[in-house]
């Protein structure tokens, strides 16, 4: 059985120069990728798993496409109590190799709403497994307020904003009950999110919790298609700017983290990285939402664990020919509308004898 101590580790808080410049003011990054998991997910599903081994669990079983489940494969591994991870076939296979090095079993299904349903179900019907959630549990969200606790030790004064990415949701709730409990509950948040996989940003808009049709964002582990209640009810009360980027600029800002830090992320992370590079936060100042000036900012650098240089690489091939097929299509759209094209207009006229 382990130690009483977290499994997480208290994480570096340091001032990137570069992301200082772009703001027009100090930014801190608080580095969650150097976590033993690479993730922030190890401080709410450690708290988590301690707290069910108290009460003498014999094993669990958890859902998950990359970070949650290597969080709860670790986390089992420092308990001595097995656990088996049921993951997507989109999941990569170093992602896998890693759970399996933690000691884990790992069985693949063809989509994570399948594995969310099979290990549910396997945790009703046998007593003696917990099922680990990802991010909904009130044990998560205390495990991953400490981020906060750590924050107030490392700063000298109160952040001017901090930016983090949402997925389901378990970070936002974790860092606003934190900003509560230090006496930053006036701090903004701005959440950011790619689009489809902005399940926060549409659940916000119609001010009631909404499940996105299906995950078509590349960032993967932001890919919850209902976000938490309890993140919906937070973010109603704090002051949450919700920002949604396309993955074309999630990648790109991983690319020049990467050039600029020399620390590769995961594309979930670059989209809280894109709300400095892509000057978001100077739109929301120029549009009254953030003060015009800032004491600092804090970006929360999620995780660096479904990465690697290759899958980088082909992130961006994919990306650059999809708007290659974009550019092309609104090309053909302007030349088809141009009414000086004596082609384009001579072809409609036919067409439009043929609907008749």
């Amino acid at each position: 059985m382990a130690s009483s101590k977290p499994f997480h580790v208290v994480t570096p808080l340091r001032v990137s120069s570069h992301l200082s410049k772009l703001a027009g003011t100090k930014v801190y990054l608080k580095l969650e990728n150097t976590q033993p998991t690479c993730s922030f997910k190890i401080r709410g599903i450690g708290n988590f798993c301690k707290s069910w081994a108290e009460k003498r669990c014999q094993q669990f079983v958890c859902a998950s496409a990359g970070n949650a489940g290597l969080a709860a494969a670790y986390s089992a591994k420092q308990l001595g109590i097995p656990a088996i991870i049921f993951v997507p076939q989109s999941t990569p296979a170093i992602t896998m190799e890693r759970m399996e090095d933690e000691g884990a079993t790992v069985c693949m299904q063809q989509t994570l709403e399948e594995c969310q349903n099979i290990a549910k179900e396997m945790a009703k019907r046998c007593s003696n497994l917990t099922y680990v959630p990802p991010f909904d549990d009130p044990l998560i969200w205390e495990g991953h307020k400490t981020m906060v606790t750590e924050m107030k030790e490392q700063m000298e004064s109160t952040p001017g904003a901090i930016i983090l990415s949402v997925g389901g949701g378990g970070m936002l709730c974790g860092v606003i009950q934190g900003l509560r409990e230090v006496g930053w509950d006036k701090v903004p948040i701005i959440a950011m999110e790619t689009c489809g996989a902005h399940s926060l940003n549409a659940s916000l808009e119609e001010k009631k919790l909404v499940t996105l049709p299906k995950i078509t964002s590349i960032a993967t582990t932001l890919g919850a298609a209902t976000v938490a209640e309890e993140a919906l009810k937070l973010a109603q009360e704090h002051p949450v700017i919700s920002q949604v980027v396309n993955d074309s600029d999630a990648v790109a800002a991983v690319g020049r983290f990467l050039d600029e830090e020399r620390m590769l992320v995961e594309p979930a992370c670059g989209a809280s990285l894109a709300a400095i590079y892509c000057e978001l936060t100077k739109t929301l100042q120029k549009d009254g939402k953030l003060p015009n000036e800032l004491e600092s900012i804090v970006i929360i650098v999620c995780g660096g664990n479904n990465i690697t240089m290759e899958e980088l690489d082909c992130l961006k091939e994919q990306l650059s020919s999809d708007n290659g097929d974009l550019v092309e299509c609104e090309l053909a759209m302007a030349t088809w509308n141009n009414p000086c094209n004596i082609f384009a207009a001579s072809l409609q006229k036919s067409m439009g004898a043929c609907a008749h």
